[in-house]
């Protein structure tokens, strides 16, 4: 079975949905932080037509500071 166009553009959507994903969580880990609910969203990518967004998921108070410094140095720099 042949696969329509509009299903292999919706597998590349989650395929650059999930790189997104491991590069984030990869420069994240660089940086000593780790979100530990980061993944796809799965009811964004649901259906014949996802539209795939990255749920950065909760952390705690001390992860949530250590990225806040993160970011602020990067600004600096």
């Amino acid at each position: 079975m042949a696969m329509t166009e509009g299903r292999r553009l919706a597998l590349e959507r989650l395929r650059r949905a999930e790189e997104a994903v491991n590069d984030l969580r990869d420069e994240l880990g660089r940086a000593g932080l780790v979100l530990p609910s980061l993944r796809i969203d799965p009811v964004s990518a649901a259906g014949n037509e996802p539209s795939p967004l990255i749920d950065l998921g909760r952390c705690n108070v001390e992860t949530a500071r250590r990225l806040a410094a993160v970011l602020r140095h990067r600004k600096q720099t």
